[in-house]
């Protein structure tokens, strides 16, 4: 493997590294919960707010486009709590609505665009051969952050507070990684580690997730395949083998995650 590859898959793996460490615990929450739809719902409105912001002639990487995708996902994740509180028994469904919704919105702001396709491919499956160390800096505080609030204060940051915090983390991820990614370092990990003792849990879905970046990483610079598409199929293989090697669920496989 040549200096010119690892110059790209080591940013590449760095970003990955960024979205598994948030993503993983808040997935195995997501799946605890039952609305596993969410962060694509999320994803989506976050992406359309990147994409009515471009409509609106601001600079794709500026930080106007930063807020409006911002504060498109908080709005979302703020409708999508008090329509839990509201309509419990038809959340998911909901948060179904709410995804086709945005991305119908989002065609519509794109049938126009030249250069719409490319647009809506890049939200799908990201670009994360193209990030840039410094690029990352600011995520990576901004994740430091969740993290410690996530793993300290979880409990006392009630419904609201959870909402708020995974919209934040699946802004900066979609534009990362693509929603596609973002989707599969959700839940994939999480699913892989339910069928497996609690204390065991945590651990196992970091590591299904760093696998499956790394051996998606190699693979696609090995075969020159999309790269995104190629790290989501290693991950949902690395979920089956997980899956499959526990055989049945266990009682600990329903307890809350951490």
């Amino acid at each position: 493997m040549g200096a010119l590859e690892m110059s790209l898959l080591f940013p590449a793996l760095v970003a990955g590294l960024l979205v598994i460490s948030t993503h993983v615990p808040m997935g195995r929450q997501v799946l605890s919960r039952g609305i596993v739809f969410i962060d694509l719902a999320i994803a989506q409105v976050a992406g359309l707010g990147v994409t009515a912001a471009a409509a609106f002639g601001f600079d794709a990487s500026g930080w106007k486009v930063q807020v409006a995708a911002v504060a498109a996902a908080l709005l979302g994740a703020l409708l999508l709590r008090w329509t839990e509180k509201r309509w419990p028994s038809v959340q998911e469904a909901l948060i179904g609505v709410l995804f086709v919704f945005a991305a119908s919105v989002e065609l519509l702001l794109l049938a126009n665009n030249p250069h719409g396709g490319e647009h809506l491919k890049d939200l799908l499956v990201g670009q994360i051969l193209w990030v840039s160390l410094e690029s990352l800096w600011p995520i990576a505080v901004m994740y430091a952050v969740v993290l410690v609030i996530w793993f300290t204060a979880r409990d006392r940051i009630g419904r609201i507070g959870f909402y708020a915090l995974f919209a934040l983390v699946v802004t900066q991820s979609v534009q990362l990684v693509g929603i596609y990614l973002v989707f599969a370092t959700l839940i994939a990990p999480a699913l892989a580690a339910r069928f497996w003792p609690e204390r065991f849990g945590l651990a196992i879905a970091y590591g299904v997730a760093l696998a499956g970046y790394v051996i998606g990483l190699l693979a696609s610079a090995a075969f020159d395949l999309p790269t995104g598409a190629v790290i989501v199929v290693a991950i949902v293989g690395l979920m089956a083998v997980s899956i499959l090697i526990r055989g049945r669920e266990t009682p600990a496989a329903v307890s809350a995650p951490d």
